[in-house]
């Protein structure tokens, strides 16, 4: 048996991190099994799809390194739908399936309760298809479905507990359970690895794929991946597209390291390990039912490990989109004709070890290409009290006087210069720092005045001096 297995999407919004972890054990997996990975996009919900969630997903994927053109696909569900009406007339005729006209409102006023689910009304009525009648399938009324899972063992669920439910509206169409199920038939798919979310649809689907007379596929429900609050991600509540995280500057790297720990860890006490780690050793079986709790702040850490590790000229390419922008990423402050590469690449070494995102990167050298710094008002009124002004003055002096722009004789002078008034070399830069660069927090000072330059240090720090003037 050739192992075959699916990720289907929904094209109806940005691409939900929960989605990407389940397409990389599903892509490790068929590797792994010599077996095939299936792109099938969910699109039969056309009221709410849009052509640019599609290349969304394609693109995301494309990100972690399921790239297009190494899979089957994409294929998509609207495309199967005679294959769907076919298999819900078969069950139909074989009366596995009846039509019902039952409103909620009806259910309700039967039943009494707004959280009984069916109670069975329609199953001997004998009505025909026409407009407002869903079709139903009739489940059996005794015995049990056991679920075999590679990660939960065999969940069992009691027949009589499971309502005759709808696999096909009153305009024909079929609902997801029903699609799902032919497609995956349809498609020859032997493993469905997909979100806990979707175990309380599983016994339903089982008895679909028994009605029609195949044996299901190998079931496997990874864990769902919660909030801190330790509730289940959501696109209105939780930051969960994957696709923001890669604008905000995280490597496809760190990310689908860190996916792949949402349940699941390698050999060892370890996390942060090259693919071909966790190509080797992810095993389903291994993979803890537990809900796994997607935590932000370590993503970040991890990422700034794995921009750490980087060779420079790979880091100063992987900057490039937030020092130019894209259709995604925004521009940076300064104009195009301003940006030096040449500067850049020399500060990089240092502006790599200060980063955890590569977005940072433009606040950390914007000082280098704009005409003048962008200042940060809070941090210019803390360094800039007391006799700040005298000490811009000493440092302008000592500065024109240096025969080398060079790193170690700045900050010898800057020393001495703060020496004379009493002070240590943090106090007597603070100053210098806000005035040329616009923050009190960022790159190695001296350096910077290095890349600068000495013309251009001299005029900030004298346009520092003249704005602190009464």
């Amino acid at each position: 048996m050739t192992v075959r297995v699916r990720f289907a999407p929904s094209p109806t919004g940005m691409f939900h991190v929960g989605g990407a972890r389940s397409a990389l054990q599903n892509w490790i997996y068929a590797k792994q099994q010599g077996g095939v990975f299936v792109l099938r996009v969910e699109d039969t919900d056309a009221a709410r799809n849009r052509p640019e969630w599609t290349e969304g997903i394609l693109s995301a994927l494309d990100w972690i390194g399921i790239e297009r053109g190494s899979y089957e696909g994409p294929y998509f569900q609207s495309a199967n739908a005679s294959e769907h009406r076919n298999a819900a007339t078969r069950l139909q005729n074989e009366g596995r399936a009846y039509y019902c006209d039952c409103t909620r409102e009806s259910i309700q006023a039967r039943t009494g309760s707004q959280y009984q689910g069916y109670d069975g009304f329609c199953r001997d009525r004998g009505l025909e298809a026409g407009p407002g009648r869903a079709l139903r399938f009739r489940t059996p009324d005794e015995g049990e479905t056991v679920v075999v899972d590679l990660i939960r063992g065999e969940p069992t669920f009691e027949n009589k507990l499971i309502e005759d439910f709808v696999i096909a509206r009153g305009d024909g169409s079929a609902v997801f359970l029903l699609a799902n199920v032919v497609d995956d038939l349809t498609m020859g798919i032997t493993h469905v690895i997909r979100a806990e979310e979707h175990l309380p649809n599983t016994p339903k689907q089982q008895l679909l794929w028994d009605a029609l007379g195949v044996k299901p596929p190998i079931w496997a429900h990874v864990p769902v991946v919660v909030n801190e609050k330790r509730q289940k991600l959501s696109k209105r509540r939780d930051k969960v597209a994957l696709e923001a995280y890669r604008d905000e500057g995280y490597l496809a790297s760190a990310m689908r390291n860190y996916l792949m720990l949402l349940g699941w860890a390698p050999s060892g006490d370890r996390e942060i390990v090259p693919w071909s780690v966790i190509e080797s050793e992810f095993r389903l079986a291994e993979v803890n039912p537990s809900p796994a709790f997607f935590d932000e702040k370590k993503l970040r850490a991890f990422n700034g490990e794995y921009i750490r590790a980087l060779p420079v000229e790979e880091f100063v390419d992987a900057c490039q989109p937030w020092l130019t922008g894209t259709d995604t990423i925004a521009p940076p402050p300064w104009r195009p004709e301003e940006f030096d590469a040449a500067a850049f690449a020399a500060v990089a070494p240092l502006a790599q070890t200060r980063v955890a995102l590569l977005s940072e990167i433009v606040a950390n050298v914007d000082f280098l290409f704009l005409e003048s710094p962008l200042i940060d008002e809070a941090a210019w009124a803390k360094s800039t009290k007391g006799d700040a002004a005298e000490l811009l003055d000493d440092a302008v002096a000592a500065f024109e006087a240096l025969p080398t722009w060079e790193t170690e004789p700045l900050k010898a002078t800057l020393e001495e210069v703060g020496t004379r008034r009493g002070l240590k070399l943090g106090k007597t830069q603070a100053p210098i720092r806000v005035a040329v660069t616009g923050r009190s927090v960022g790159l190695p000072l001296f350096e910077s005045l290095v890349v600068l330059g000495r013309d251009r240090t001299l005029t900030r720090l004298r346009a520092a001096r003249v704005r602190l003037q009464p």
